[in-house]
């Protein structure tokens, strides 16, 4: 995966494989942290098709989304990474994370995604990226907004009130 060891000041990315069920069971299982997925099935089937699903896009796409661990002490607190993703019509690549509720507040959602935006550009992998985010999910937003990117439309996506945020290559080369 193209995303495996990449890193921050504070945090490191890796592949997720099955043995991070356990952790993604946590996430799934808790209401506040999963109100904005669109989950209609079973959690533990939900959660072995998630990290399947995540590991056929790092074999066709070489990326996709990626556990996220503390660096100092390997603690897994969620994911974030690079997702193709269709918008009417049109391929383009999302920029998303999943944070488990213990670890909201300190800035890490921000801090994964700026590096993932900043790996697709520098490594050419496209020209702008997107975050798709539902209406109601503000902190979702903000952290869209603190790297850059600028709400666009507002549309309808696998039953949820979305708004597209989108930042171009050369908006962020400034930054």
């Amino acid at each position: 995966m193209l995303l495996e060891n990449l890193t921050t000041d504070r945090l490191r990315f890796r592949s997720l494989q099955p043995s991070d069920k356990p952790y993604l069971m946590e996430f799934f299982q808790n209401e506040e942290a999963t109100k904005y997925l669109y989950i209609k099935e079973a959690l533990n089937k939900y959660c072995d098709d998630w990290i399947a699903r995540q590991m056929m896009r790092y074999e066709r796409d070489g990326f996709s989304l990626a556990a996220l661990e503390l660096k100092e002490t390997g603690e897994f607190i969620g994911q974030c990474g690079l997702i193709k993703q269709t918008i009417n019509g049109i391929e383009e690549l999302e920029v998303g994370y999943h944070l488990t509720p213990q670890f909201w507040g300190n800035g890490y959602a921000t801090e994964a995604a700026k590096e993932c935006m900043k790996f697709a550009f520098e490594n050419g992998i496209a020209e702008s990226i997107i975050s798709m985010i539902v209406v109601e999910n503000v902190p979702s937003q903000k952290v869209a907004e603190r790297n850059g990117l600028i709400r666009t439309i507002r549309m309808v996506y696998k039953g949820f009130d979305i708004y597209v945020y989108r930042i171009e290559k050369m908006k962020i080369e400034v930054s």
